[in-house]
């Protein structure tokens, strides 16, 4: 049996706490005892010993009765099955069933949880713990939620979770229409004349790539011609004029912006940016490309190296946050608390983001946790629940039987003043 599973099996030990009141109350109660005997004694030497023991006598009655009442909530008294007592053990799966719904009625409905959430400053939060980290570079995050980051990633199974990683990557993509993304990301660049870095870079590749290209446009030009220019060497002049006339439009496309062919080709691009937004058949066109692109093994091995670097990158995070946060990481994210601080409306939107969040959450896996509850306490056995509710809630139950006891010697005390006085 490994150590694990003896600890499974072993019985929760009472805290401290609850020993302690037990003890005092049970005390208090013998005391009582020893205190009526001695007051039953000693009570035709004085009246005054009548008093005492009316007192010890009403404070044991209502010790006794204490004890019976908390007793009976998690078994029976003395071993004696007596009715409605041992409630818990015998109600655990109403119990259970009730706590359940107590937590979907009052903490798991979205308009709660969205109420509540409205309090809450998370990208405040953000932004305190971006910019001045306690303790340096992590405090009690460093101390446990980074280990607990670090077993948790060494733990799981790198292949199936960079497999889940690369599955949600590729499902993201495939659920997102890029054709108008890319449209609007073109007709943005070229509002804005950012195009022309990128149309300038593309002319000059031309020129490159048609000097280094001459013999082949040579050569397509000797194969078309007919015999008679090959034999003039006629060929060789119409190669010559070809060239020299692409190398004229490609300078003359580079040196004017306002080159009519280039016009061209902006107006091309303005076209293409109006289809990716709002043509059907350039969309379904870019969405077959994307899936091939997707489908493509050399792009799903670049995401296996992109998470196991990301992966490899969290670990050494997780391990010395420390570090990291004195490192160029640090920085950037100095900074982003910075940037977070002075944007009012990044932060209401985060703020937002999280809340909706939270309250999908709720409202898609609510019922879930309230089985989970459910199933949860009605798997535990009867000793499992009785000893986690009395270790919870013991030490004020005793105090119950201590309160009993005191409040019992009073009454009794009182009828018994009562008693003489008439």
């Amino acid at each position: 049996m490994t150590a694990l599973s003896r600890a499974r099996t072993l019985p929760e030990a009472p805290p401290p706490a609850l020993v302690r009141m037990r003890v005092v109350a049970t005390a208090l109660l013998v005391a009582m005892a020893a205190l009526f005997l001695a007051s039953r004694a000693l009570a035709p030497l004085h009246p005054g010993w009548g008093f005492v023991q009316a007192f010890s006598e009403a404070a044991m009655v209502g010790g006794l009765a204490d004890w019976f009442a908390v007793t009976a909530l998690f078994r029976h008294p003395l071993g004696v099955p007596i009715p409605h007592t041992a409630i818990v053990p015998r109600n655990k799966d109403r119990i259970g069933d009730t706590l359940a719904v107590f937590l979907r009625t009052n903490f798991l409905q979205p308009a709660v949880i969205a109420r509540r959430m409205r309090r809450f400053d998370v990208a405040g939060a953000i932004v305190r713990w971006l910019t001045d980290p306690p303790e340096g570079a992590g405090g009690r995050f460093r101390a446990g939620a980074s280990k607990l980051v670090a077993q948790l990633l060494e733990g799981l199974d790198p292949a199936r979770l960079g497999g889940m990683v690369k599955a949600g990557i590729a499902g993201r993509l495939r659920e997102t229409a890029v054709a108008p993304i890319l449209g609007q990301l073109l007709r943005a660049m070229i509002a804005d004349n950012r195009h022309a870095p990128l149309l300038d870079s593309a002319i000059r590749w031309a020129a490159k790539a048609l000097a280094a290209n001459e013999h082949l446009v040579r050569q397509m030009v000797h194969d078309r011609a007919g015999s008679i220019l090959r034999w003039t060497g006629l060929d060789e002049t119409v190669a010559d004029k070809l060239i020299d006339g692409l190398d004229r439009l490609i300078a003359d496309m580079g040196e004017h912006p306002d080159h009519p062919m280039r016009l061209k080709i902006e107006e091309g691009l303005d076209r293409l940016a109006w289809d990716l937004q709002h043509d059907p058949d350039t969309a379904a066109r870019v969405d077959a490309m994307k899936a091939e692109l997707i489908d493509n093994p050399a792009l799903q091995r670049w995401l296996d190296g992109l998470w196991e670097q990301a992966r490899g990158r969290l670990l050494a995070i997780a391990r010395d946050p420390e570090s990291a946060m004195q490192g160029q990481l640090g920085d950037v994210l100095r900074q982003l608390g910075q940037t977070l601080g002075n944007d009012p409306r990044l932060s209401r939107s985060i703020n937002r983001f999280v809340r909706r969040t939270v309250v999908g959450i709720a409202a898609d896996y609510g019922d879930g946790i309230v089985r989970l509850v459910s199933e949860t306490v009605r798997g535990w056995d009867a000793q499992t629940i009785t000893r986690r509710l009395e270790n919870a809630v013991g030490r004020d139950l005793q105090y119950i039987r201590i309160n009993g006891t005191l409040v019992g010697g009073l009454v009794g005390l009182a009828i018994h003043g009562v008693d003489v006085l008439i």
